[in-house]
Formats: structure tokens, sequence, C-alpha cells
């Protein structure tokens, strides 16, 4: 984790480090942990396929790799990973994304395989964390993996606050961390993140699905969660989900509007989507309020 503050913040802010070797810490009832590990090996690809019944993944797949954010006195769980995340690209299926005819050859695996992109290689997903509720060890109503209930998500008018969280206020740690990556055969990137920052107030996560296909589409699918921190048996948790995407063709005359502002006008330049993001037209937006009964 990378911490931004020294450990006197942290003292005074009352984090405690997480025992049994975890990174991270609980602080104001909260327990903040983020795992970091290699790409799956081949054999839990496989496994990963036949659970997924699909024989396409991304190159690189994070597959042990997460956030997760408990509130111990509800036993609330946010729990962000790439199975789930890929679970949403089954299940939305999109049709794939159809390339320009002279940058098709480099999907093949051999100059004289036939390109079949009866799929969505883009590998883009729906997915906004998951979430549950976990019976407390305490409690002896069961071990703690095991579910109580099901949160859910109900839509709500209420925003998260970005100005306010624009505010200069210590960070108290921030860390990244990537679920699944793939280069496209240098054709762009799809990426899927998850970043988490505490601050004394609360605590912001944003998972981030960034996709540019290079001369056809750019597209971002961002989710941000936020909790102030307040003496609660149950927090009030805030989602706002905001998918944008643009074709290549209708970025054009956006493009060229920034290259006059010193922008580049190439797709492959834009790498992070920070630099274009706010441009892109948005497609779907909406708040959520994480409800449990």
């Amino acid at each position: 984790m990378e911490w931004e503050s020294d450990e006197r913040e942290l003292k005074v802010a009352g984090a405690l480090p997480l025992d049994g070797g975890r990174v991270g810490f609980l602080i104001h009832g909260w327990e903040i942990e983020t795992t970091k590990r290699s790409i799956l090996n081949s054999s839990h690809l496989q496994q990963w396929e036949e659970k997924l019944q699909t024989t396409h993944l991304p190159e690189m797949v994070f597959g042990e790799s997460c956030l997760i954010l408990k509130h111990v006195k509800s036993g609330i769980k946010l729990h962000f990973n790439a199975f789930d995340a890929l679970c949403g690209w089954k299940l939305e299926a999109l049709p794939p994304v159809e390339v320009p005819a002279a940058a098709l050859w480099k999907f093949r695996c051999q100059p004289t395989d036939q390109v079949i992109l009866d799929y969505d290689y883009t590998f883009t997903t729906p997915y906004s964390g998951s979430a549950g509720v976990e019976k407390s060890p305490e409690s002896g109503r069961g071990p703690p993996e095991e579910s109580i209930c099901s949160p859910h998500w109900e839509d709500c008018e209420e925003q998260i606050d970005m100005v306010a969280l624009s505010a200069k206020e210590s960070i108290l740690f921030y860390d990244e961390v990537v679920l699944y990556e793939d280069e496209l055969a240098d054709n762009g990137i799809s990426l899927l993140t998850v970043k988490v920052r505490v601050m004394p107030s609360g605590w912001l996560v944003l998972l981030r699905f960034w996709l540019r296909v290079d001369g056809v589409l750019m597209r971002l699918r961002d989710t941000r969660m936020h909790c102030s921190f307040r003496e609660s048996t149950v927090p009030v948790i805030l989602r706002e989900i905001c998918w944008r995407e643009a074709t290549f063709k209708a970025l054009s005359s956006l493009l060229c509007q920034l290259l006059q502002k010193g922008y580049p006008t190439n797709s492959a330049a834009y790498t992070d989507p920070r630099s274009i993001s706010e441009r892109l037209p948005m497609a779907m937006r909406k708040t959520q309020k994480l409800i449990v009964k």
C-alpha cells in the first residue's frame, strides 16, 4: 500500500494495522485491505475458463488481487475482484467492436488463420463492485465467510459531493489494484483497476474500466463509492455509476480541437483516460444507496 501520510497522522486518525499479516488498516470501524498478486498461471486460467464457460480471457488476469472494505459492526463487505468483473463481461456479452480491415491481421495467432471475432474481445464489463454481509465470528452464527443476507442498491437523489472531496484534505493512505489488462494485440488497451483513498473524513473508491481501440472507439466506465466516517450501526454508502464512450469518428472533430490546446490527436497517446474522460459523451449515469435489510 502506498502511504501518503506519516505514522503520526495515522495514529491521530485512530488507524490500526490489520492482524494476520494482511495489508491494510482498521479505521473508524472499517477494515480496508488490499491484496496484490501476480497474474494467474495456466492451470488457474483453465479453471476460470471452465467456470466462466469461455475460451477467452484477458492477457493478464490478476485473479487473486482485490480490494476489500468491511464495516465491522454491521458486517457490510464491499469486494472488488476480477472474477466477478468477468462474470459481468460474460453476462453482458456485447457484440465485438469492429476494427479496421487493415488491422484485423493483428488478431490472428497465425498469418493463415481466419479472423473470427465472435465475442467481446475488449472484455467490457458492467461490474460495479460486489456487496454482501458477513456473519460475525463473535456472534456464533457461523463462519466469517458465510453471507447472511444480500444488500441491494437503490437509485437515489443524493449525490457524492465531489466538490467537497476535491477540497484539500490529508490522504491517510491510497492504493491502486489492477484486476485485469489486455493490450488488444497492440490495437489499444482494455484495463480494469480499482483505487481506494482514505481521508480523515471518510473513504472513496474508484473502479474504472478503460477501453481504447485505436482508430475505432474510446469507452470509460467509472464506479465511485463514498462513505463518510460516522458513528452508525449501518453506514451510508453512495455509489455513482457513469459510463462514457465515443467512436473515433465522432471524436475526430474533438481531437482536432484538442490539438489546438496541445492535446495529441493520435488515439494511441491516450493510455490514461484522465486527460479526455470529461470530454467523452455520457451514455449513462446514476447514483445509488446501499440498502441492508
